[in-house]
């Protein structure tokens, strides 16, 4: 196939010829480590039997000497003037330290705007680690409360008087931009924080001549993440020493390095960012939020430790929302079954400022970047608005944007594929870029550089034996039960360059680095730039040194997520845990072996060519009799300097660092299948069944990333059926606990059967993509489009998400 492609401008781009696909998995593993024998295996990461027995350290496990305790009084309402705060009887209460507002802080914190140069004309506000005059959203944390204890904090918290004059509050998205709407921050003109059009190829002209055209409009609720470990924080201020340590439960501790130093005027290495055990993730804690600078400000202001954790309820209004969308799309298809073009408009709203430093326009332009993905198609228009709104700011969670990307793309497939009478797989296979047709550029820009869409429908077309499927839910319809399938096709963006961030300004490394070194016992210690929030990066990290160096796990030792003794690097976010830190892994990991060789050549009087490593030992490459012991050969030169020559030093701890260049990202591919029941009486939606067939490149540990991928099909599904922050019409958040917003259970969840297939990245040694957000970008989509397929009979939709029961019997026509 030649194709012509298109470039972010819109652009006709140079032919991308016939490339033939080549079978990566022919590589042998010895090709990247002396002594294969772990990479690849389902081997168990060393934290889960020290997490399972109790024995992590959680922030709120942490305790320091003379250390305080905050609470903050947040804005109980969407929009209000702060008139008067009074704290005289706060301030009198037992144990209270410090009580301080918005004007305190500000002397000794700088402000902040979130915006990124690559997103041409974005806005927003100048933003406070606590309001000054003003609080914009629900939760806004407005004044904070220091005391010897947490409970007595809190006492004095119900002392706090705060006079306010309510403001109209910007609530409906759709009205944002309507001039007769108030505007949340004047100075800005109005409430649009960015805009961006995209015009690629002849749409117009294909939806002319199209046979089968389709319309629709998407919605997605509001939802967030629900860590078992809310946010939480210790600042510790040493006025002595002028340095500060911060405890985080965070992804990204280099980067709150540089916001901490940036925003308090100090220097960088007067700044220790350490993340102990992270109780999970999932985005929300990769942003910097006003209460982790006050946290910060106030530790400087009474000069002593304080920590901050977040109550549950309060989680809900100050941590991150997102997949705020309402999405009006088409597509147009000829009656063979190609799809021509896609033209879609999503507008969506993202709280009252842009959050800081990744800004909240960038889950819609992911989205822009995203639908009609998976397909050749060469015509496509999209245009993106992104409002203010007097709510709580959204931005990144896990999967970015992919979740609305695939599930607008596969709703119009699905739709398309029906209105021209051919079957949904058969429609995907016919449309899908081929599998020798890379590297190739996708209708919105991207660069995809080698993915396996023919390879995964067919396995996931046997693995779920879909002839039976379609006899079985035909043979019950008959019956009055009805059960349908769906099938979302997806691509994941993952180990993204500095095209990401960097680009734009903001100061996140798209790099990371290990530092790994032989102890005189033979044994290794690997300090990592990236940490562990429970995705089982600390097992890959072992795994890989121990191949790369060739040791056994048990002589492999991780230090992670301390910027004082690991390398400088991004942390974990986007999926980049694998392919960036775990090739930084490798390449330190052979760089020492080479050392190692070069010292036991010199200590034995041979020829580097003639040794090779094996388990711990220095062995003949002939013969693979061992030689010299790791211990030996560690004892020899950090105690015996005197028995090598005078001209020669071993270098025993080396360091080395990775950033993808090749493209802007890799891309990882996959489809899943999803099977339901629908009780048309009821409106409930039984999950029966679920596949994924995912290609991450090539496969490190399978069991971490079969669990990653079914956990982050779970909170996909999430979203689909469940998860919504609801809002009234005065911006107040109406079921902001957990008896009201509800997560994903076990017991409603489907078996969930993953496979693989193996495609790795050129752009790497270890080939490895990522899987921790691939799960989440497509199970909404299947679930979806499964639960339409259940309905048709009835010849009804839905369209908007989460998908409740009473959304079924409304589209039903069983309820008004």
């Amino acid at each position: 196939m030649n194709t012509t492609t298109q470039n972010m401008s819109g652009q006709a781009g140079p032919e991308v010829q016939d490339t033939p696909k080549v079978n990566h998995e022919e590589k042998p593993l010895h090709a990247l480590t002396e002594d294969p024998r772990y990479i690849g295996q389902s081997i168990e990461r060393p934290s889960a039997r020290k997490l399972v027995q109790g024995q992590g350290t959680y922030i709120d496990d942490i305790e320091m000497p003379r250390m305080a305790h905050v609470v903050y009084w947040r804005s109980p309402v969407a929009h209000c003037k702060i008139t008067h705060i009074d704290a005289t009887a706060a301030r009198s209460m037992p144990g209270v330290i410090l009580v301080a507002d918005g004007h305190d802080l500000a002397k000794i914190c700088k402000p902040w705007v979130a915006v990124l140069g690559h997103l041409a004309g974005m806005k927003s506000a100048p933003q406070y680690p606590l309001a000054l005059d003003r609080a914009c959203w629900q939760g806004e944390p407005v004044v904070a409360i220091v005391a010897e204890t947490r409970e007595q904090a809190e006492d004095a918290l119900q002392l706090i008087h705060v006079e306010i004059e309510q403001l109209p509050a910007v609530v409906d998205m759709e009205t944002a931009l309507d001039p007769a709407t108030p505007l949340i921050h004047p100075e800005l003109g109005d409430n649009l924080c960015f805009t961006r059009k995209l015009n690629v190829g002849q749409v117009d002209e294909a939806f002319a001549k199209a046979d089968a055209m389709v319309e629709t409009t998407f919605e997605f609720g509001r939802h967030t993440g629900v860590t078992l470990e809310p946010r939480c924080q210790i600042a510790d201020w040493n006025v002595a020493d002028q340095k500060l340590t911060v405890y985080h439960s965070f992804q990204a501790p280099h980067m709150m390095q540089d916001l901490y130093a940036r925003q308090f005027d100090l220097p960088e290495h007067a700044v220790r960012v350490i993340c102990k055990d992270v109780g999970g993730s999932f985005g929300i804690k990769v942003h910097a939020y006003p209460d982790d600078f006050a946290t910060v400000a106030l530790s400087m202001m009474c000069r002593r430790p304080v920590k901050f954790v977040a109550d549950r309820m309060e989680s809900f209004t100050s941590d991150i929302h997102a997949r705020h969308h309402r999405v009006t799309a088409r597509i147009a298809a000829n009656k063979s079954g190609e799809i021509l073009a896609f033209e879609m408009y999503d507008l969506t709203g993202i709280g009252p400022y842009s959050m800081f430093p990744r800004t909240s326009a960038i889950e819609g332009n992911q989205v822009v970047n995203l639908v009609g993905g998976p397909y050749k198609h060469a015509n496509y228009r999209a245009h993106l608005d992104v409002v203010f709104q007097n709510k709580t700011p959204t931005c990144q969670y896990r999967g970015v944007g992919h979740p609305i990307a695939c599930a607008v793309t596969e709703g119009l497939v699905d739709q398309a594929a029906r209105a021209i009478g051919m079957d949904p797989l058969e429609f995907r296979r016919k449309n899908v870029i081929p599998d020798n047709a890379y590297p190739t550029t996708g209708a919105s820009g991207i660069k995809l550089e080698v993915l396996s869409h023919e390879a995964c429908l067919s396995k996931i077309e046997k693995m779920m034996d879909y002839p039976h499927l379609k006899a079985e839910i035909a043979q019950l319809r008959e019956q009055g039960i009805y059960r349908g399938i769906g099938f979302a096709t997806l691509i994941e963006l993952t180990n993204p360059s500095a095209a990401f961030y960097g680009v734009g300004g903001a100061r996140i490394a798209s790099q990371d680095g290990c530092t790994i070194r032989l102890d005189p016992s033979g044994a290794i210690s690997v300090s990592v730039s990236v940490g562990e929030q429970g995705q089982g990066n600390d097992g890959i990290y072992r795994q890989i040194s121990a191949d790369g160096v060739g040791v056994d796990l048990e002589k492999v030792r991780l230090i992670m997520s301390d910027t004082d003794v690991t390398p400088y690097g991004g942390g974990t976010w986007a999926s980049r845990g694998a392919g960036v830190g775990g090739e930084a892994v490798l390449l330190a990991s052979q760089a020492l072996r080479a050392n190692i060789l070069k010292l036991a050549a010199v200590i034995l009087k041979r020829s580097e060519a003639e040794l090779t490593v094996r388990r711990g030992h220095v062995v003949d490459a002939q013969t693979l009799e061992s030689v010299l012991d790791f211990a030996e050969l560690g004892r020899i030169a950090y105690f015996r300097s005197d028995l090598l020559p005078n001209d020669f030093t071993p270098e025993l701890m080396v360091t080395r660092h990775y950033a993808q260049r090749d493209y802007p990202f890799i891309f990882t591919n996959g489809v899943q299948a999803s099977y339901v029941e629908v009780d048309p009486d009821t409106g409930f939606v039984k999950l029966l069944k679920h596949w994924a067939v995912e290609d991450c490149g090539r496969v490190l540990n399978p069991k971490l990333v079969d669990e990653q991928i079914r956990g982050a099909i779970v909170q996909g599904i999430g979203g689909a059926l469940f998860e919504e922050c609801l809002y009234d019409e005065e911006g107040l958040m109406r079921n902001a606990n957990m008896a009201d917003y509800l997560v994903p259970m076990s017991g409603e969840m489907p078996d969930i059967e993953v496979a693989h297939v193996q495609t790795p990245t050129r752009s790497s040694q270890l080939g490895a993509k990522g899987a921790g957000e691939a799960g989440t970008a497509g199970a909404p989509a299947a679930v979806m489009n499964a639960i339409n397929d259940a309905l048709a009979p009835f010849k009804a939709a839905l369209w908007s998400q989460p998908i409740t029961p009473e959304k079924v019997l409304r589209a039903l026509g069983r309820v008004a």
